[in-house]
């Protein structure tokens, strides 16, 4: 069996070199090394509904949760094992989220639009052939959530109302569903996105989530808990 520390590890790793690209391929198209003629602005930057630039707004609000429920459990509890792994998710995901409205800001394009439903980007599939949340094995928000996996206001404040081994089953739990979500987000950009600094970061979100949701399943199961269904 693949021990919590090495399958951590191992998820801490596919981040880190995600990130490193993806900073350096944003340092590289902010000089103008790119196809613009030396200008620092792409002439191929995504437009306004783009995939790239949809992927960017949402999960740029989908990480926010994260950082949220993260930063409340690290309050709630003193399991070092918990604190460890919610500060790293806080830590990580604050980054790559300021890097995806870094993108929006290089592309000339705003961080919120009125008018586009979440995920919608998700439908844009070139082909016609399929769309909407069921695209990459995406579910339907719960009720009173904003994307898959988002935990409610209902939810939030119950993890904040918990503590000790409450607290870490649950934030586990909604870490879980909350990382389903990101996961099959993140599988729609690595398909659909034509940055290629931002598929691979969506890629290393992906390798990295899937190991966090396997060390979180174990977290569960020595807590005497299990994700939810």
């Amino acid at each position: 069996m693949t021990s919590p520390n090495r399958t951590y590890w191992a998820a801490g790793t596919a981040v880190l070199l995600a990130l490193l690209f993806a900073v350096g391929a944003t340092v590289a198209a902010a000089s103008g090394s790119g196809d613009d003629g030396g200008s620092g602005t792409s002439s191929r930057a995504p437009g306004l509904y783009s995939a790239d630039a949809g992927f960017a707004r949402d999960m740029a609000v989908h990480h926010q949760q994260a950082v949220e429920m993260s930063f409340i459990v690290r309050d709630r509890t003193q399991d070092e094992a918990v604190r460890t792994l919610a500060y790293d998710i806080a830590n990580t995901q604050a980054n790559q989220r300021g890097m995806l409205m870094g993108w929006l800001d290089l592309w000339g394009l705003p961080k919120v639009v009125a008018d586009e439903p979440p995920m919608s980007w998700m439908e844009t599939t070139g082909h016609g052939e399929h769309g909407g949340h069921g695209d990459h094995g995406m579910a339907a928000p719960k009720p009173g959530a904003l994307m898959p996996g988002m935990a409610t206001k209902e939810e939030i404040a119950q993890l904040g109302s918990a503590g000790g081994r409450d607290a870490e089953v649950l934030y586990l739990q909604l870490m879980t569903d909350h990382h389903k979500g990101g996961v099959a987000m993140a599988q729609g950009c690595a398909k659909q996105c034509g940055t290629p600094a931002e598929r691979a970061l969506a890629q290393g979100m992906v390798e990295a989530q899937q190991s966090e949701l396997t060390l979180m399943a174990d977290m569960l199961k020595r807590r005497g808990a299990a994700p939810r269904g």
